[in-house]
């Protein structure tokens, strides 16, 4: 799902590392939409594909995601460094 929808922003995933209460999306998008942005519509299309495949996740909560996240750029960092972290992530499961 966030590689479609990431895809239809004009963007794409590089990698996903999900943990018990959080995950790690390494990603690129061109700067015609604010991180914020990006973020808002990644999750909330999520939520809601999420909600309609399985109906028991429609628990009368306002919200399937918090509101909260971190963002980064990779700056002077590599793309290779970058790709390490998000892999030591997956180890850590």
């Amino acid at each position: 799902m966030l590689q479609s929808k990431a895809s239809e922003l004009g963007g794409e995933v590089i990698d996903l590392a999900i943990q018990p209460d959080h995950g790690h999306l390494n990603c690129s998008f061109q700067p015609t939409l604010a991180p914020h942005q990006i973020m808002h519509r990644l999750k909330g299309f999520t939520a809601h594909a999420l909600r309609r495949e399985f109906p028991a996740l429609n628990t009368g909560l306002p919200n399937l995601w918090t509101r909260s996240y971190y963002i980064s750029t990779a700056g002077p960092v590599s793309a290779a460094t970058v790709r390490r972290y998000v892999d030591a992530q997956k180890a850590r499961r």
